[in-house]
């Protein structure tokens, strides 16, 4: 978020792939796999670079770690950890859009 309490702007984008490749064109799409500790246990997530980025950015807004944020999305989930990451952190753009308008 911004001093005004509003994200800066949303790191997921919507460009195309390119399909031919079976790889997405734009470098915020590409699959990072990176170690968590959940309740003392370390576990790999896979997200999007833009995935990643958001749930970054909202952890900083809140004065948390990555990895404490990751926990709280854990303890509330009924679906595989990576999707309720990436569920949370559109949530938490979709909210601040409306917000603002």
């Amino acid at each position: 978020m911004g001093a005004s309490g509003e994200y800066a702007g949303s790191p997921l984008t919507l460009e195309t792939t390119n399909p031919e490749a079976g790889e997405a064109t734009n470098p915020e799409h590409k699959m990072r796999k990176r170690s968590v500790v959940i309740a003392g246990h370390r576990t790999s997530v896979s997200l999007e670079t833009a995935f990643w980025a958001g749930l970054k950015e909202i952890a900083e807004t809140r004065g948390i770690s990555v990895n404490r944020l990751v926990e709280t999305i854990d303890a509330e989930r009924d679906t595989n950890l990576s999707s309720a990451i990436r569920v949370f952190v559109l949530q938490c753009y979709k909210d601040e859009t409306t917000v603002r308008d």
